[in-house]
């Protein structure tokens, strides 16, 4: 059974329902704040349809209405469960805005009856949505807030930045419960979900660690604790391993209370930017052209656009998991001491 949230607002006969299937990544769900900006701005009333593990992004969006939790897993279509659901909102909705790529997405929408579907096309979507947009090649997308904010059907897309929103009071409750002061510590994220592609090396992390002058908090999924472990047996002075300890709201709240952060392009470093927490972002493999933190309290390191870095980075960005030529160039070249540069120019903004 799906799970939901509500606060809906009372409706009237001319109100847009409208329902937004989430992408499955904490950073692209971030990335959708200003698409449900946009649809909000005009009237419409929005329920999201996200997997658990993104759900808590959208309670952090005050235009979010209501939060349906998909038990979907990873791979197959899960049709029983999708008809189950479908079932369940069967005419709660007059359009339906599909913001994944793949087909088992769209299919929700079409089985509970939902008149107007919006979507990009791909995987055989065309009989799925009712709306579709061309899905431009990989190499020509534009940056993913204007990619998901295109399907607003607004022609002016550029320019946005997403914006996360949480209480005082339950960020003053998460804290209370780690025993936590706000701004008397910093955050590194240093996983990637992706690959070790995007990772910088836990070695780098742990020499910054031990320059740091306040306690340094260790934020990942459980997936992450082993690597944040690794980090603490080489800066135990310095380092708390949350990783894997804390929910993602809890961790959206250690970040809004942050001094610092210092993260890896992760699904954590887009909330960071979102919550305007000051922070540096390191890119290797992936392009800050393309997922940037979108925020003025950012800033970006990739030595792919240092043209003092020698030689250049003609391999980036690959977009790979795993880096193809066996080196990691473009992290294991960032230093510590071009972090902390960073760090400081954090403090004089």
């Amino acid at each position: 059974m799906a799970t939901t949230e509500s606060g809906a607002l009372p409706r009237t006969k001319a109100t847009v329902r409208a329902l937004v299937i989430a992408p499955q990544w904490i950073g692209d769900a971030v990335m959708t704040e200003p698409l449900l900006r946009r649809l909000h701005a005009r009237g419409e009333h929005i329920t999201v349809g996200a997997l658990p593990w993104v759900a808590p992004v959208y309670r952090c969006m005050p235009q979010v209405e209501e939060v349906i939790e998909f038990p979907f897993a990873h791979g197959g279509l899960q049709l029983k469960a999708r008809r189950t659901i479908a079932q369940q909102i069967e005419g709660r909705f007059d359009v339906a805005y599909v913001l994944p790529n793949s087909l088992k997405s769209a299919l929700l929408p079409l089985l509970a009856g939902i008149d107007r579907r919006v979507g990009y096309m791909g995987e055989a979507r065309v009989g799925l949505l009712t709306h579709r947009l061309k899905n431009p090649p990989k190499d020509k997308r534009p940056p993913m807030v204007a990619f998901y904010s295109a399907l607003s059907g607004d022609t002016e897309v550029s320019g946005d930045r997403p914006h996360l929103q949480v209480s005082e009071a339950d960020v003053a409750q998460t804290l209370q419960g780690l025993q936590l002061q706000r701004g008397r510590y910093a955050v590194f994220v240093p996983g990637a979900e992706y690959g070790s592609a995007k990772r910088w090396p836990a070695a780098h992390f742990a020499a910054l660690a031990r320059q740091q002058g306040v306690p340094v908090l260790l934020l990942g999924s459980g997936k992450d604790a082993a690597l944040c472990e690794e980090l603490v047996a080489m800066a135990p002075e310095q380092c708390i391993s949350l990783a894997g300890k804390t929910s993602l709201i809890q961790a959206i709240h250690v970040l809004a209370a942050s001094r610092y952060v210092v993260t890896n392009d992760s699904g954590l470093m887009h909330v960071a930017a979102a919550l305007d927490v000051p922070q540096v972002a390191l890119f290797g493999s992936s392009s800050p052209l393309h997922t940037p933190p979108l925020s003025q309290a950012a800033q970006v390191l990739w030595l792919k656009n240092d043209p003092a870095y020698q030689p250049a980075l003609d391999c980036a960005p690959c977009f790979e998991r795993e880096c193809p030529l066996g080196h990691t160039r473009c992290l294991q070249d960032i230093t510590s001491e071009q972090v902390i540069q960073r760090i400081h120019a954090l403090a004089s903004q």
